[in-house]
């Protein structure tokens, strides 16, 4: 029987599953011995689509609906405290990519296996939407690489906005005055509308399920909206968000602004269990967020850095070593991926309601976004 892999389990709780080797159908627990059934074992593929300079986009799939996939990308076996599988991720360095689907406690995979093998220097773009277009008129952003949060209901900070999908008609959303478009100047447009007394509409733009990845460094290059409850965002949320809730999943903020001050700023955060991490960075006097500025984060295994307009210039770096203590835990290094999101928020908890100075439009204009290999990556 060694072509089924046997599944062990600690009494009969499915959370304590581990997959072994593959010598026999059955499992043995406390409780007796559990027939296994084997299901389809999930397929890993590699594609350079998306990807540049030798980069891959790794997409895994499996002929059962009803399996989860759990997957390793340093070559361990995979177990039910493994990434759960929901989004293609990038591969920019040499990995080894384990994958079992599970259905039941009792009907589960063989182990699929595929090592890639990169060596990209450090620095390399490997990733990026520059928000080109060749249309005479505006477009929506690419549907392969964006998807759209939609809705009302304050989304936890007591937001005011509506979040509208790109060229949503329902109200109070409209096709023809969209929330977000990428421009034939070559820029994505977030904007801020309040197209009636109290109604707010907005974007709030993400690549889950699209696009994710772990490791590298990730920059966006935006002018932002300066204004009494306007919170432009460019942050990230871990793959196992819906599974885990927040912070659970891990929050990544490359940049929040909120308020118009002097000197102006923006905020780099981290949050997982247990914990929460911010640091402010204050523009040179007389300099404007409402100006071209690259906004990034450097994430390496074991920590977090943030840098505005040079990976040199850092202002902040957060440590896995600094959240050692009881009730904190770590998310960014357990092998799981993390989606982008880019919004602009209407009011709230933290920049408080628009007032009579805010000015509406309000947009959050986007030259690119792009992932770079890091030293460390390889």
């Amino acid at each position: 029987m060694n072509a089924i892999c046997k599944l062990m389990l600690s009494g009969a709780s499915a959370a304590a599953m581990l997959v072994t080797g593959c010598a026999s159908n059955t499992a043995s627990s406390s409780s007796g011995t559990h027939d296994v059934t084997q299901t389809a074992t999930p397929t890993i593929t590699a594609t350079s689509t998306g990807a540049q300079n030798g980069a891959k986009i790794v997409t895994l799939a499996d002929a059962d609906s009803g399996a989860k996939i759990f997957y390793t990308v340093d070559g361990s076996t995979p177990t039910t405290s493994s990434p759960v599988y929901n989004t293609p991720f990038l591969v920019a360095r040499t990995e080894t990519i384990n994958a079992v689907a599970l259905v039941t406690a009792d009907r589960q995979s063989e182990v699929a296996t595929q090592t890639i093998t990169l060596t990209i220097p450090s620095g390399t773009l490997v990733w990026s939407d520059e928000f080109d277009q060749a249309s005479t008129a505006n477009v929506s952003p690419s549907s392969s690489t964006w998807t759209y949060d939609t809705g009302a209901g304050g989304w936890g900070n007591s937001e005011l906005e509506t979040y509208c999908a790109a060229a949503s008609s329902t109200s109070p959303c409209s096709s023809s005055s969209p929330n977000a478009y990428v421009s034939t100047d070559g820029n994505l447009h977030i904007e801020a509308l309040n197209p009636s007394s109290g109604v707010y509409t907005s974007a709030r733009m993400k690549t889950t399920g699209l696009f994710s990845f772990q490791y590298g460094r990730a920059e966006v290059r935006a002018k932002l909206p300066v204004g009494q409850g306007l919170w432009p965002a460019f942050w990230l949320l871990g793959n196992n968000y819906g599974a885990q809730g927040w912070p659970a999943g891990g929050e990544l903020d490359v940049m929040e602004h909120i308020d118009a001050q002097s000197p102006d700023w923006v905020a780099g955060s981290i949050h997982g269990t247990g914990f929460d991490g911010s640091t402010d960075y204050y523009l040179t006097s007389g300099d404007s967020v409402a100006e071209w500025h690259t906004y990034g984060m450097i994430w390496q295994k074991g920590s977090v850095s943030f840098y505005v307009d040079n990976p040199a210039n850092i202002y902040a770096t957060y440590s896995a070593s600094s959240y050692t203590a009881s009730g904190q835990r770590w998310p960014f290094d357990n092998g799981q991926s993390a989606f982008m999101l880019l919004n602009l928020a209407v009011g709230g908890s933290w920049p408080g309601n628009p007032d009579s100075s805010t000015v509406f439009p309000a947009e959050m204009l986007v030259d690119y976004v792009r992932i770079y290999t890091n030293t460390d990556d390889n």
